[in-house]
C-alpha cells in the first residue's frame, strides 16, 4: 500500500474542537484549517488531511437504509456530509468501532460515497485500530458500512465491538429525577445524541465498554429505593437521527452518589462506577447562576468565567475577538495581545476585559457567544 509520508497515521493529528451550530436538534460543525497538515476533530473523530488553508463544514445526515439493503451492506457508522469550499481535503479518516483483536479483512469493511449521481464504495487505503482511511477527490457524503457477511458474523460469533455508555440527568419533577442510561457505538458522536437531551445535564464519566450486537443486557444499582427499567433491553446499532434511552433509572431528587454496572445478559459484567450526580440547582439548567432576571450581565460573565476558560476553543474566541473589535468593544492592540496568548490566557483576557466595561459590553460578548457557540452557551446558562 503506498502512502507519502506526510499521511501516515504514525504522525499524530492536531487535534481541534470545531465551531458548533444546532438548529432545533440539528448539529453542524465548522473548523478553519490554518494550512496543510493532518487535523482530527475533538467531537466526531473524523480525521482530515488538507493541503491548504481550508474551511470545514461537515454534519450528520441519515441514511438510507433501503439504499443500503439494496447493495448489501449495514451502517457501521454515521453518515457525514462534508463540504471544503478550497477543495483541500485529500484523505479521509472515519472512526470505526471494532475491536482491535477483531479488525475486519477481506473487504468486509468500506467506505460509502454518496452523490447526487448514486452510490459508490471506496477501498481503504488501510484500516487501523481506531480509523478507516480512505483518498478521496472530492466531498460529499462519507460513511463506514458493513458487508452484509460481517455484521452476520458478528452475531454468530458473538463478537464484541466498542461501545461507549452515556448518562443524562433529566431536571427533577415531583421528587422524582431520571437519569437515562444510553448503550451506543464507540464512533457515534456524543454531540449528536446531547443536541436531543433538552435540559438533561451531560454527566462526564469515563464510558468505554464492550458491547456485542443483539445481546440482551441489564442495568443495575447499588441503591436500595430505585426502579430501573426496562428490566432487560437489547443492545443494537444506532446511527440516528433520533437517540432514546436504553435505559431509564428512576431517583430521588437528593441523590448524591451511586454506583451503576451494565451486565449482559449471561451475568457478564461489561461496565461499573461510581457516579457522582450535579447538585439539582445545576439540573434545572441553572448552573451556578442565580435568576437571570436578578443578573447585570457583567455579573452573569464573571459567575460563568471559570468554565469559559476551560470550555471555549480557540476558534470560537479569534471570531470573539473579531466581532469585539468590529462592535468597538476592544481595540486593536487589545485584539493583538491577546491573540498571542495561549488559549487559556486568550479567554481569560476576553472576558476580563469585556466584564471591566460593564453592561453594554458585557451583553454584546453573551449574545455574540450564543450566536457562534450555542452549546456552550447553553451548558453556561448564558441562553
Amino acid at each position: 500500500m503506498d502512502m507519502s509520508e506526510d499521511t501516515k497515521l504514525d504522525k499524530s493529528p492536531q487535534i481541534f474542537t470545531p465551531e458548533l451550530k444546532t438548529e432545533s436538534t440539528k448539529v453542524s460543525y465548522r473548523f478553519r484549517c490554518p494550512g496543510p497538515g493532518m487535523f482530527q476533530c475533538s467531537l466526531t473523530g473524523l480525521v482530515f488531511v488538507v493541503d491548504q488553508e481550508a474551511e470545514l463544514l461537515y454534519s450528520t445526515v441519515q441514511w438510507d437504509e433501503s439504499l443500503l439493503q439494496s447493495a448489501g451492506k449495514m451502517a457501521a457508522g454515521p453518515l457525514f456530509n462534508i463540504h471544503c469550499p478550497e477543495d483541500a481535503v485529500c484523505e479521509l479518516h472515519l472512526p470505526h468501532c471494532e475491536a482491535e483483536d477483531a479488525l475486519p479483512s477481506e473487504g468486509l469493511l468500506s467506505v460509502v460515497h454518496i452523490t447526487d449521481d448514486g452510490m459508490s464504495f471506496l477501498k481503504p487505503l488501510e484500516i487501523t485500530h481506531s480509523h478507516v482511511i480512505v483518498k478521496v477527490s472530492h466531498l460529499s457524503a462519507f460513511g463506514l458500512v458493513w458487508l452484509g457477511e460481517m455484521l452476520q458474523r458478528l452475531l454468530n460469533n458473538k463478537k464484541p465491538i466498542c461501545g461507549q455508555l452515556l448518562l443524562f440527568l433529566r431536571p427533577p419533577a415531583r421528587d422524582i429525577q431520571i437519569l437515562d442510561v444510553f448503550l451506543m457505538p464507540s464512533n457515534l458522536p456524543l454531540s449528536e445524541v446531547a443536541a436531543q437531551q433538552d435540559d438533561a445535564v451531560y454527566i462526564k464519566i469515563s464510558s468505554d465498554c464492550k458491547l456485542i450486537v443483539d445481546q440482551r443486557y441489564s442495568v443495575l444499582s447499588d441503591l436500595e429505593d430505585f426502579k430501573i427499567q426496562p428490566e432487560f433491553a437489547e443492545f443494537y446499532l444506532n446511527y440516528g437521527p433520533n437517540f432514546f434511552p436504553t435505559f431509564e433509572v428512576f431517583l430521588t431528587p437528593n441523590t448524591q452518589t451511586l454506583t451503576l454496572m451494565v451486565k449482559h445478559e449471561e451475568g457478564t459484567e461489561v461496565w461499573k462506577r461510581s457516579i457522582p450526580l450535579p447538585s439539582p440547582k445545576r439540573e434545572t439548567g441553572q448552573s451556578s447562576l442565580p435568576a437571570d432576571d436578578n443578573l447585570q450581565a457583567e455579573e452573569r460573565l464573571c459567575a460563568v468565567r471559570a468554565e469559559f476558560i476551560q470550555r471555549v476553543s480557540d476558534t470560537v474566541l479569534n471570531q470573539l475577538l473579531d466581532k469585539l473589535l468590529q462592535r468597538g468593544v476592544i481595540g486593536d492592540a487589545e485584539m493583538e495581545s491577546a491573540r498571542t496568548k495561549s488559549r487559556a490566557e486568550k479567554a481569560k483576557d476576553v472576558i476580563d476585559s469585556v466584564r471591566r466595561k460593564g453592561r453594554e459590553a458585557s451583553s454584546f460578548l453573551i449574545d455574540a457567544l450564543c450566536h457562534l457557540d450555542e452549546w456552550l452557551s447553553r451548558e453556561l446558562s448564558l441562553r
